[in-house]
């Protein structure tokens, strides 16, 4: 008996270990979260597979779809003419906004941003066409319920 739970558990470690590999193996990540009524928003991006999920406002759902390299391409070119890696972030507390955190490890534009609290004011239109660029692909690729 002793012998079938130790089997048991350690399958169910290896199974919930695996299950947030999709969380931390991405080459693109944008992320949403926080509010008032918080919501959870994710789109990770690895080569042409994307992973997306939501959660909030009484509805959960998650969506596997490929990405175009056409549209990686466009995305990549956004990030570049809009200055990603030189966006500054502000350091002001803000409560109760729904924050937006960008993370890129592969590609000239490798960095991570966050408009948490805030971005300098020289940098918002930036900030705001790179945001539009990953609605995009949501609204283009997500089908909710």
């Amino acid at each position: 008996m002793k012998r079938i739970l130790g089997i048991l558990f350690i399958t169910m470690l290896l199974v919930s270990c695996n299950s947030q590999k999709v969380y931390s193996d991405f080459d693109i990540s944008y992320s949403k979260s926080g509010g008032f009524a918080p919501i959870y928003e994710n789109l990770l991006i690895k080569g042409n597979t994307a992973h997306y999920s939501f959660e909030g406002q009484g509805k959960k759902y998650k969506q596997d779809f490929n990405v175009s390299d056409e549209e990686l391409m466009n995305l990549q070119t956004i990030l570049f003419q809009n200055n990603f890696k030189r966006i500054q972030e502000d350091h002001k507390k803000i409560y109760d906004h729904i924050a937006i955190s960008i993370n890129v490890k592969k590609g000239p534009n490798e960095g991570s941003k966050t408009d948490a609290s805030d971005v300098m004011p020289n940098y918002r239109t930036n900030w705001t066409n790179i945001n539009n660029a990953f609605q995009e692909i949501i609204n283009t690729h997500v089908k909710k319920p």
